[in-house]
């Protein structure tokens, strides 16, 4: 099982205030911090998300069908991690509402262009 997620930024500061203002609405937080990166997570949850800059120096890239979807405890959490990301610089990849598979899903791009999702009954 996956214990956590990583996206790749070209701008740490930058990256910080937006996953500061996006998983503050869903009740996370920071939990750990170095010059190179941000981790995140709800607390008891056991598992975490985290923005950093690649180790290898060279620009970060996001992938093409990549994405990391998060469960959300309502809907209006969904609906405030949305907004949240609209608000620090994200990009809308769908508005929030009921999909296909009968999940209530946002989807958004952050400055960097990593996709999320956040998903709740």
């Amino acid at each position: 099982m996956i214990v956590h997620i990583c996206f790749g930024t070209r701008d740490l500061d930058r990256a910080g205030k937006f996953y500061d203002a996006v998983t503050g609405a869903l009740g996370a937080a920071r939990t750990n911090q170095t010059e190179t990166a941000i981790y995140y997570a709800k607390p008891n949850s056991g598992i975490g998300f985290a923005v950093t800059l690649p180790y290898n120096g060279e620009p970060a890239t996001n992938g093409n069908g990549t994405m990391a979807t998060i469960m959300a405890e309502s809907r209006e959490q969904v609906d405030a991690m949305h907004a949240a990301a609209l608000a620090h610089g994200g990009s809308d990849e769908g508005a929030p509402g009921v999909r296909p598979h009968g999940m209530y899903a946002a989807y958004w791009r952050d400055p960097d262009g990593n996709k999320m999702n956040a998903i709740a009954q």
